[in-house]
């Protein structure tokens, strides 16, 4: 399994959650460590994923690299919302993320700042491909995808999928 460690961005670090970190966000305890939550965060959306995360160490173990993540502002620290993978690569060795931030900091680019670089993880890790979907009516998300390299696929009555395949390494 890859080895889990912080991401950076010009303006975000992406921080690896544990199974401790996980707990506090699912249960929204501030203390100690968590301290550094800005205001909306955790959001439901935030609880639901980190929930999945904890699921999938209870079932699988330690994922490394394909875990949730917190995205924090580089300046100060401060949560700002989250990002992860769904689970470890399937048996073709593709990943599905997920990704929110609090409704203070929305449609300053963190989302695609955040993804972009969730994507070259995987890409590092491992992962022959990235997907993601948003709800149909959800065309922020939509443009938060493409604007970290993913292309339309598809819809169904629900949802609008992306993805990104990367090229094949000799």
């Amino acid at each position: 399994m890859a080895e889990t460690k912080i991401i950076e961005t010009g303006r975000l670090v992406l921080h690896p959650l544990g199974v401790a970190d996980a707990e506090r966000i699912v249960h929204a305890e501030q203390h100690g460590a968590a301290a550094h939550w800005g205001e909306g965060y955790p959001t439901q959306g935030d609880i639901a994923g980190v929930g999945n995360f904890l699921r999938g160490v209870a079932e699988r173990g330690d994922p490394g690299a394909y875990r949730a993540y917190e995205i924090r502002l580089r300046a100060d620290g401060t949560a700002i919302g989250g990002i992860g993978f769904h689970g470890p690569p399937d048996a073709d060795g593709v990943v599905t993320v997920g990704y929110g931030l609090t409704p203070a900091v929305r449609g300053r680019g963190y989302a695609s700042e955040s993804l972009r670089a969730l994507i070259a993880r995987a890409r590092e890790a491992g992962a022959t491909a990235v997907r993601g979907d948003a709800d149909l009516d959800n065309i922020p998300s939509h443009r938060v995808m493409e604007a970290a390299g993913m292309a339309y696929e598809g819809e169904d009555e629900r949802v609008r999928n992306y993805r990104v395949v990367f090229a094949e390494r000799a």
